[in-house]
């Protein structure tokens, strides 16, 4: 098999020459696209995915199993997850996490093409996007081709190289140079056939390749074990500190509970909720201005209410109930949310109407920007404001507005607490 023909047959290769060629892959609803009308561009919807090279045309399931192998599953990963990997080689990996739900959910409507994909750790993410546009030759979580066709590669790299096979002209701008960020095609094919000599993983080989595959997941028990001693060990600590925060200090009245979205498209996060509520000017979470850091997993800050008590109610920040006893549900007095339901299935009350009948709900947004229907659909049960859009070039005095947004929210919190018989001591039911 030569190597333009392995390139055909199988899925990663077929993909990393089309990304090399800047040859664009078709999404489609057929196996046999004929039409415009078969070309499906939304991957939730698409079945197939179709390369147009200049050595042939191939179609594949987006289902087909690829020589790609997650660590978490143990398992070969769909194409459709390499491809999704690939469309957001960009994002940094919160913003992948959470696109990668979505899609999954979209999966799951009808008319789409169901399934799931996998969620990839960071480093395998990385060491795939690495190999999919041609930093890197091999990882170890993709499987080498099998013994046969690794042996014709590398008997037609020869002519390969000499030029005699392949013959494929480079990739000129028009100004005369290769254009930035791609690869010569011929490069590319002849790394496709080129056979590696003497590295890591093909000095241990005989005269026919050796399988050993069992002693990694021997290594990977002991590695384990060590590292969830290590991560427990840590994990405990941060508990017990989050848990022992949550407690009612001794002589002190119950601090009511505010949760944060854990979304990574939630303008208002653990880094920058502390400004806005405490100062009335909002960053955005992920600026170097900043205040808080992302990796607090509580927070608290203050805030007097005249018909509650004259003296400041203390109130704790935190953007997950992970630790949540069953009588700190009864302290969370208002919820941040962006309007996806899948953010209340971790909570004791699992649907909005029920949820937002024990707590207040609020949602922030844009200026200018439409209200997602979800949150339309939650009616009044849900404080809806909008924050201006934010420029790098404004200063303090141009954010006026977050302030008088800052206070209707905090007038909402206190008027829902006092709806729901918060005095000076706290929730009496």
């Amino acid at each position: 098999m030569a190597s333009s023909e392995a390139e055909l047959t199988d899925p990663l290769l077929c993909l990393r020459t089309a990304i090399a060629t800047n040859h664009e892959p078709l999404l489609t609803s057929t196996p046999d696209p004929s039409s415009a009308d078969d070309a499906e561009p939304n991957l939730a919807k698409a079945t197939h995915i179709h390369f147009n090279a200049d050595s042939g045309h191939q179609t594949f399931p987006l289902t087909t199993d690829t020589r790609f192998s997650s660590s978490a599953s143990n398992e070969s990963v769909s194409f459709r997850t390499v491809y999704f990997a690939w469309l957001h080689k960009d994002d940094n990996h919160p913003v992948y996490i959470s696109a990668a739900q979505r899609l999954n959910d979209e999966l799951q409507q009808d008319g789409s093409a169901g399934g799931r994909i996998q969620n990839l750790p960071f480093t395998e993410r990385m060491g795939l996007i690495s190999f999919l546009d041609g930093s890197t030759e091999d990882t170890e979580n993709i499987r080498p081709l099998d013994a046969q066709e690794a042996s014709e590669q590398a008997a037609g790299s020869a002519a390969i190289a000499s030029g005699s096979a392949g013959g494929i002209a480079p990739v000129l701008s028009a100004g005369g140079a290769r254009a930035p960020g791609t690869v010569d095609p011929r490069l590319a094919e002849i790394y496709a056939g080129e056979r590696k000599m003497a590295d890591r993983n093909s000095i241990l080989r005989g005269i026919k390749p050796t399988d050993f595959s069992h002693v990694r997941k021997q290594a990977e028990i002991f590695l384990r074990n060590s590292r969830s001693k290590t991560s427990s060990h840590a994990q405990v600590s941060n508990n017990s500190a989050l848990v022992s925060n949550l407690k009612k200090p001794s002589g002190r009245r119950l601090e009511p509970i505010i949760l944060l979205s854990p979304s990574a498209s939630s303008l208002l996060r653990m880094s920058n909720i502390k400004d806005f509520l405490e100062g009335g000017f909002f960053h955005p979470a992920d600026s170097a201005s900043a205040g808080s850091s992302n990796t607090a997993n509580i927070l608290h800050t203050q805030r007097t209410m005249a018909s509650i008590d004259s003296k400041p109610l203390r109130f704790i920040l935190v953007d997950t109930p992970d630790q949540f006893k069953p009588d700190y549900w009864q302290r969370v007095v208002a919820v941040f949310t962006t309007g996806q339901a899948w953010q209340f299935k971790s909570y004791k009350w699992q649907t909005a109407p029920e949820l937002f009948a024990h707590a207040l709900g609020i949602y922030i947004g844009w200026t200018n920007e439409a209200l997602p229907e979800t949150v339309k659909g939650w009616g009044r049960s849900v404080k809806v404001v909008a924050v201006d859009k934010w420029s790098p070039n404004q200063g303090e005095k141009a954010r006026w507005r977050d302030r008088a947004i800052v206070e209707e929210i905090w007038t909402a919190i206190e008027e829902s607490m006092r709806a729901r018989n918060w005095g000076k001591e706290g929730f009496t039911g």
